[in-house]
């Protein structure tokens, strides 16, 4: 399951639709060298390339792996990566990719159109077990190797995105990952072809990697400016109070943080000296928390209850207490500011009379006057008790305000805090309640697929909370293979209206700020490109 669509993110890298900003550009002067010290905020249970889902995982797989085409932090256009130039068919339907010749990969291997045919056949490999991949690849019909630097994908309908997952495919060498059995075991180790190489993975302490030269003298030479560190101590930290005490100690040289810790934690010496913190705002996609109600569960089959538990979550006590009235609520499944978010939704407001007789109507009351509403299901006396469980300490003050609200309506939750892989582990196989969580940005260029459509309901799927709605499948299955931008955001933005009707997530915040914190080390071209932050393009300090 990609918990964070790339992919969990608690992390927020913003994006509101903004007036022009200054513009940052690398500095292809940069100094080379030395080692920064980078918190992942969580260590990713595997950053096997297939098989890994979640954001660790791939912040790992965005050093140490490569694509044919990666976008442009500030144009947002595709670049040369891997190929060096490509073509598309009038039809758009065929994409002929030219490899750069010499590219090798970590084992010194040199990489070859073969290695791109099998880093897309294995992703519908069963065993690699691969399901939250599979609905943006499903578009393409078959890759071909035309010669050694040359492959051809072909697309059997005109998704939207067909030319972008072909670009975006991460390629990995088929000599070392087709031995099915004995790669999936490799869950420490990533053999790629991008900038930097595992050099050691310490379970519970770090990931180090160590630049790879053969990279820069060949893909590198369009990337000027870029990945600059001899050397990336990649640390686990989650706690937020933990980074924060860290970066003053200058035991870490980058976090990310939340407003709470801006605002209250990041204050007095040495901050404003040895280390700095920033609040930036750009036009990338931003993250959205939640809760997401178990359909499997009767309890929340019934849309009346989860209206009512969305009515009940005060966003805007959370707003003022917790962000400083820097977030806004969340109104439904991408952020506010996405051109797919319908103008007709308005966020779900904090009413408990609403939420009251929403209750009643689906039958729920506190007939025996213990404080908790129940109703008789099948002639037994059912209780509205359930269990929340979360993996992330800093937002638990959220859960307790809610847990509040919730005892004062007469409804009973639990929370059940679970260290990160037990997390996963009960998200996949469906044995929970409730789960509270965040989805990171994702595209600019929304496919609720691969985590709203039905068939993403499975063991790995990203659709975890098994939510159905026909509708939205036959609307996401034609807004995927519409070409018109216009008619696809048209389309997109009823399936927001349904899936924001259905209420299966009680959706949280937007953040209006991206914010961190950076040791005074570290050189950098600018706060912030115009869609990501873009911490690939800083530097140590001589």
């Amino acid at each position: 399951m990609n918990v964070f669509n790339s992919l969990f993110a608690v992390a927020m890298t913003l994006a509101l639709a903004l007036p022009a900003l200054a513009a940052t550009v690398p500095n292809e002067k940069a100094p080379v060298g030395g080692s920064i010290n980078y918190n992942l905020d969580g260590e990713p249970p595997t950053i096997h390339p297939i098989m890994s889902t979640d954001l660790y995982a791939s912040k790992v797989q965005a050093f140490v792996g490569d694509t044919l085409a990666n976008r442009d932090s500030n144009t947002y256009e595709w670049k040369p990566r891997i190929a060096e130039k490509w073509e598309i068919s009038k039809d758009n339907k065929t994409f002929t990719f030219f490899l750069r010749k010499g590219v090798k990969f970590h084992d010194g291997k040199e990489l070859t159109a073969e290695d791109v045919k099998f880093s897309f056949d294995a992703i519908f490999e069963p065993k690699y077990e691969a399901a939250n991949k599979r609905p943006y690849y499903e578009g393409i019909a078959k890759v071909e190797v035309v010669d050694a630097h040359t492959v051809r994908f072909t697309a059997k309908d005109s998704y939207f995105k067909n030319f972008d997952v072909a670009a975006g495919l991460e390629v990995i060498p088929k000599h070392v990952y087709s031995d099915v059995e004995k790669s999936r075991k490799m869950t420490r180790e990533y053999v790629g072809a991008g900038p930097f190489m595992i050099e050691k993975f310490d379970r519970g302490q770090m990931i180090v990697l160590k630049r790879f030269e053969p990279w820069f003298e060949t893909t590198g030479k369009d990337w000027k400016g870029a990945y600059n560190y001899e050397r990336m101590n990649l640390r686990f930290y989650k706690d937020e109070t933990v980074q924060i005490e860290r970066m003053k100690k200058g035991d870490l040289d980058y976090i990310e943080m939340r407003a709470e810790a801006y605002v209250k934690k990041a204050e007095g010496a040495p901050w404003g000296k040895t280390v700095l913190k920033k609040k930036v705002e750009n036009s990338g996609p931003v993250s959205y928390g939640f809760i997401g109600w178990n359909f499997r569960q009767e309890l929340f089959q019934d849309r009346n209850v989860r209206l009512a538990l969305a009515h009940l979550l005060n966003r805007e006590e959370i707003i003022k207490k917790f962000t400083y009235g820097m977030a806004e609520p969340a109104r439904g499944p991408v952020f506010n500011k996405s051109e797919y978010a319908s103008p007709n939704v308005k966020a779900i407001e904090f009413s408990p009379k609403k939420a009251q007789a929403l209750l009643k109507e689906a039958g729920w009351k506190d007939e025996d006057k213990n404080g908790v509403l129940e109703k008789t299901v099948n002639g037994k006396k059912v209780e509205l008790r359930f269990a929340l469980i979360y993996p992330n300490k800093d937002t638990e003050k959220y859960w307790t305000l809610y847990r509040e609200d919730l005892k004062r309506a007469g409804i009973d939750m639990q929370l059940k805090f679970l260290e990160w892989n037990s997390f996963l582990k009960i998200l996949d196989e469906g044995k929970f309640d409730a789960a509270a969580l965040a989805w990171g940005g994702g595209d600019l260029f929304w496919d609720p697929k691969q985590i709203w459509h039905s068939s993403s309901a499975v063991v790995g799927g990203s659709n975890f909370i098994s939510y159905k709605n026909p509708e939205v499948d036959k609307l996401i299955d034609e807004g995927r293979v519409t070409t018109d931008r216009t008619k696809r955001r048209d389309i997109f933005r009823k399936v927001y209206e349904l899936i924001a009707a259905d209420a299966p997530y009680a959706f949280l915040t937007n953040s209006k700020f991206a914010f961190y914190g950076v040791s005074s080390r570290i050189g950098q071209p600018g706060d912030t490109f115009k869609y990501e932050v873009g911490t690939q393009y800083w530097w140590m300090k001589p």
